[in-house]
C-alpha cells in the first residue's frame, strides 16, 4: 500500500525533497504541502503540479509528516497540528536544535519519530544523510523509511548527539566552498580558459584531490607537501580562522 506523505513548510528543502522523489518516480498515494506564505505554495505547485496544498492539519493527517521548518517555529507549529497525529503517524523533523524527546512530548509521546539532517545534493539523489530514530520507533516501519530516505542518497543512522555536527560537517558545508569554486571559474575564464574549460579543470581536479586527501593512505601533511608553490599560503592562518571562529560558534548555537 502507497504510503501518504505531508511537508509542514513549503521551503527550499521540502523542494530539495519533493525533487529528489520525481527523479527517482517515487509513488506516493497523496503528496500533501502547507506553508503560510502563498507565494511558495503557488511557485511550489508550478513546480510538482501533482502535490496537493492544504492547511496544516491535513498535511498533518498523512502517513508520514515531514516538519520541515526553521526551529525556532517547530513546537509552536507541533502545537497546533498535534490532535492530526496520531499513534501511527510516522513523524520526520528536518530542524536541527530540538530532540527526539522534545517533539514527543509535544506530541503526546509519539513513538514513530525521527530527525535527519538534509542536504542540498539530495536535489541530485546523491545527499549525505545522517538519520536518528526515537528509542520506540515501530520496527515494522523502520526499514520502510530507510528505503523512502535513501531515494534521496546515503542514509545512515546515528547518535542523535552527532546530528548537528553533521549539520555543520555536511549539510551546510557546500556553503564554504561553492562560492570559491564560482570566482575559480571566472578568474579561468580571464585567464584564457573557456567557460566549459575552466569548469571541467575544477571539477576534475577537486574530485582527485578529494581522493588523495582521504583515500590515498597519506598522512594531512604529506598531501599538502606534494605541491611546494602555495599562492595564497600567506592567508591559510586567517582562513582557518574564520573556519574555526564561525563554525564552532554555530555549532554552540544550534546543539540542544
Amino acid at each position: 500500500m502507497k504510503q501518504s506523505i505531508g511537508f509542514i513548510g513549503g521551503g527550499r528543502v521540502t523542494r530539495i525533497l519533493l525533487q529528489a522523489f520525481k527523479n527517482k518516480n517515487a509513488n506516493f498515494s497523496k503528496i500533501v504541502v502547507t506553508d503560510p506564505n502563498n507565494d511558495v505554495s503557488v511557485n511550489l505547485k508550478k513546480s510538482f503540479p501533482d502535490i496537493w496544498i492544504e492547511n496544516a492539519g491535513v498535511a498533518a493527517s498523512q502517513d508520514i509528516v515531514f516538519i520541515s521548518l526553521h526551529p525556532p517555529v517547530v513546537m509552536d507549529t507541533l502545537e497546533l497540528v498535534k490532535a492530526n497525529i496520531n499513534s501511527k503517524t510516522i513523524v520526520i523533523s528536518l530542524a536541527p536544535k530540538i530532540t527526539v524527546a522534545k517533539i514527543s512530548a509535544k506530541l503526546n509521546q509519539t513513538k514513530n519519530i525521527l530527525r535527519l539532517i538534509p542536504n542540498a545534493t539530495s536535489y541530485i539523489n546523491e545527499g549525505y544523510n545522517p538519520v536518528c530514530f526515537s528509542s520506540e520507533f515501530a520496527s515494522s516501519d523502520k526499514q520502510m523509511v530507510l528505503d523512502l530516505l535513501r531515494i534521496m542518497g546515503n542514509t545512515f543512522e546515528v547518535a542523535e548527539e552527532k546530528l548537528e555536527s553533521y549539520a555543520i560537517m555536511s549539510a551546510m558545508l557546500p556553503t564554504y566552498f561553492w562560492f570559491q569554486w564560482k570566482e575559480l571559474s571566472e578568474i579561468g575564464q580571464k585567464i584564457g580558459l573557456t567557460e566549459k574549460e575552466s569548469n571541467d579543470s575544477i571539477n576534475e581536479t577537486l574530485i582527485a584531490s578529494l581522493k588523495l586527501m582521504f583515500n590515498s593512505g597519506f598522512s594531512p601533511a604529506e598531501v599538502i607537501d606534494l605541491i611546494p608553490v602555495k599562492p595564497i599560503g600567506e592567508h591559510e592562518p586567517q582562513i582557518i580562522g574564520i573556519y574555526k571562529t564561525r563554525l564552532i560558534g554555530l555549532y554552540e548555537k544550534i546543539k540542544p
